[in-house]
Formats: C-alpha cells, structure tokens, sequence
C-alpha cells in the first residue's frame, strides 16, 4: 500500500507543479481574469496563508512555518500508512494528501506563497481559489473520513 500511496502522491505532485508552471509561465502572462464558464474563471492568486488565507499578512515567517509543516505532516501520513494504515481507500487518501501537500510545499518554498488559479463562483459569491494540490487535499481527507465510517460500520456489524 506503501508504494500505491508513493505512486499517487507523485502523481498529483507533478500534475499539480506542471499546471502551475501552465499557467505562471502561459496562461497568466500577464495576469487577468479569463472567464471560462458563467461559473468559473481562471485567476492568479498568491496565497501567503493557509485556507481561505489565514496568516495571509504575517511578516512572512509563515511561508517557512507552513511548508516545514506540510513536510512533517506528509512524512506523518506516509509512516502511518507504512507502520499501521490497510485498505486500497486510505492508501489512495493519504497518497492524495502527500501529494497534495508537498505541492504546496514546494510554492512555498520558491515563491513564498502558494499559487492558486482555479476560482468558482455563483453570482457575486466566489468561493476562494485554489489549485491541484487543494482538491487533491480536499478528496484525500474526505476519503480517510469516508473509510473511518465505513470501518467503524463494519466493526459494529
């Protein structure tokens, strides 16, 4: 489960820093708003925080907090799944995240912030951009709860 949980993270780690490279260095040259759908637009944002941007506008010490984070969290998920974690769902969950997370990582690292583009929004309410490496987050967590759920069913069956 090890290496299914390696190959995913590498997965959403290349795809995540190649869409970025996109569009960095094509899409948004120079940055703009280009409304793809009535619902969606590709955006340029720098994300200095955490989600939503909270500790956006710390002194920027939070850049080199953050990524240090997200690199212990990824090397805490990865000896979990090796010392502990069973089951395709949880493997392919904290692949997500790994990849996910050492994504953010490595914005951090260069840029100082994290570079967001994808921006949905319904009327005038936008939800906060994000990218990649966000969704792969969002879904891994969603199926290590998912998991949890379905293993605590199963244990009280």
């Amino acid at each position: 489960m090890l290496r299914l949980a390696l190959i995913v993270a590498g997965a959403v780690l290349v795809s995540d820093q190649v869409t970025k490279w996109l569009i960095l260095a094509k899409v948004m040259d120079p940055p703009r708003i280009i409304e793809v759908t009535g619902f969606f637009n590709l955006v340029l944002v720098w994300n200095r925080g955490i989600s939503f941007g909270l500790l956006g506008n710390s002194a920027g010490w939070q850049s080199w907090v953050l990524a240090a984070f997200g690199a212990v969290v990824a090397g805490g998920l990865l000896v979990w799944l090796h010392r502990a974690v069973q089951g395709l769902l949880p493997s392919l969950g904290i692949g997500l995240i790994v990849g996910g997370a050492l994504g953010n990582v490595i914005d951090r690292l260069r840029f100082g912030a994290v570079v967001d583009f994808l921006d949905f929004h319904v009327g005038g309410w936008h939800w906060p951009a994000f990218n990649v490496a966000d969704s792969a987050i969002t879904i891994g967590v969603a199926m290590l709860v998912l998991d949890a759920i379905l293993h605590d069913r199963a244990e009280k069956a």
